[in-house]
C-alpha cells in the first residue's frame, strides 16, 4: 500500500477516533441527547470499518511513520 495512502487512512482513522472520544464525553453529561447519542454510534461504526481497511500486517505500523 501506498504510504501515503496509509498516512491518509491513519489520519481518517484517528479523525474519527477524537469525534468518538469527545461525543462519549458529551454523552456522560447529556445521556438523553438521541442526536448526540446517533452521531456516536455513527463514529464508532465508520471507526470499526475504518480500521478493518488498515493492512497492520503489512506494516509500517503508525508509530513508524
Amino acid at each position: 500500500m501506498d504510504r501515503n495512502k496509509q498516512m491518509a487512512m491513519l489520519e481518517k482513522v484517528l479523525e474519527i477516533q477524537f469525534v468518538a472520544i469527545e461525543l462519549n464525553l458529551y454523552l456522560d453529561t447529556h445521556p438523553c441527547d438521541q442526536d448526540a447519542l446517533n452521531d456516536y454510534n455513527c463514529a464508532v461504526e465508520l471507526l470499526i470499518i475504518r480500521g478493518r481497511e488498515w493492512q497492520w500486517s503489512e506494516g509500517p505500523w503508525p508509530w513508524e511513520m
